[in-house]
């Protein structure tokens, strides 16, 4: 047995298969399972998985890959994919919906319309999803926009108003779940205020406590009833100078405590550039801050290693709250409404206001 393997788990497969899963979602390489990559995936045993437009060819390919992942660690493992529709989605087509972003979709229609129209496009979404065997996707995202919000991210937003942003975040959490797709809260406590990409940079938001809750902090407490939220990589002094939320005990502590958030909390991508430190500190850090679940997406078979090797398994609070979000998915009830008649609606909406 390698190193690796005795570091994962020290047994063998179906002993491993009895414990909990790993602290991780990862991310594969291509469109279709290596031989290397499912060993390597039934040894790590991550909670989930994520998707991204590398590993999307068709339906039909898609549905064998999420079904591969699957049998590679033997459960059905929760995948996810961040498809908001815009900038940021992973399948498009020929296969599946093409959208606008978020804010001028929204911004072109009465304020009325507006939260019917995100939940019509965000069931569509879902059942596209659900479709594929997909069943977590990354939204709502319940930035504020702002005149200093970056460009990719602002476009990607729902509102400049937050009581607007987390009315619009609500609609898009429903019309998931309609879908038979759960939602995950981004990028939280807040990415508006920021002129900076995380991806490539450490942001810092160095504004009073008081006025970030009454406005970039607000939508994330009215969305905390929601099962699974994704960690912002950004520094708030106001929560904690020396360390972005994600690796900040006084950041994942105010997310619980005065945010009141108490589902699972995942990082965003650790594996980002805003982290600046050795991979396998940004890992321990993260955990060692609260967070329950570490997410890579790159699917780099090395780094993922390195992120197994010191990620835990699934145990106390953290366990409860992965099985909390595995309840949530098995009590979902998909509405039985079909795309066509879904996008008819959301047709007859933007005719009826004249944004057809």
């Amino acid at each position: 047995m390698s190193g690796l393997e005795s570091a994962f788990c020290g047994m063998r497969d179906r002993d491993c298969a009895l414990m909990a899963p790993r602290a991780t979602i990862f991310g594969c390489a291509g469109p279709r399972l290596t031989a290397a990559e499912t060993a390597f995936f039934r040894e790590a045993d991550p909670w989930g998985f994520i998707l991204f437009q590398r590993n999307v060819e068709s339906p039909d390919q898609l549905r064998g890959l999420t079904q591969a992942l699957r049998a590679a660690v033997g459960r059905q493992v929760p995948i996810l994919i961040d498809q908001e529709g815009g900038r940021v989605a992973r399948m498009g087509a020929p296969h599946w919906t093409e959208w606008d972003n978020a804010l001028p979709f929204a911004d072109a229609l009465p304020p009325d319309a507006r939260a019917q129209a995100m939940r019509l496009r965000y069931q569509v979404i879902a059942l596209e999803l659900a479709a594929v065997g997909i069943d977590v996707n990354c939204a709502p995202m319940a930035d504020l926009a702002g005149h200093r919000t970056h460009p990719d991210i602002r476009q990607r937003c729902y509102s400049t108003d937050p009581a607007e942003v987390a009315r619009l975040g609500r609609a898009v959490a429903d019309g998931l779940m309609a879908g038979g797709v759960l939602p995950v809260l981004k990028h939280m406590p807040g990415h508006g205020r920021t002129p900076l990409d995380s991806h490539v940079d450490l942001p810092m938001v160095d504004v009073a406590l008081e006025q970030l809750e009454a406005t970039d902090f607000a939508p994330f407490r009215v969305l905390a009833d929601l099962p699974m939220g994704m960690t912002a990589h950004i520094v708030y002094p106001a929560l904690d100078p020396d360390a972005p939320v994600t690796l900040s005990r006084a950041g994942i502590g105010y997310l619980r405590d005065k945010v009141g958030f108490g589902g699972l909390l995942m990082t965003d991508d650790v594996s980002m550039g805003a982290l600046r430190m050795p991979l396998d500190l940004r890992v321990r850090m993260a955990l060692e801050a609260g967070c329950d679940v570490i997410l890579h997406c790159n699917g780099d078979r090395g780094e993922m290693e390195v992120v197994a090797a010191v990620a835990h398994r699934l145990t106390g609070a953290s366990a409860a709250r992965a099985d909390a979000v595995l309840a949530a998915r098995g009590a979902l009830r998909p509405d039985p409404t079909d795309i066509p008649e879904l996008l008819d609606q959301i047709r007859s909406q933007q005719t009826e206001f004249g944004h057809a």
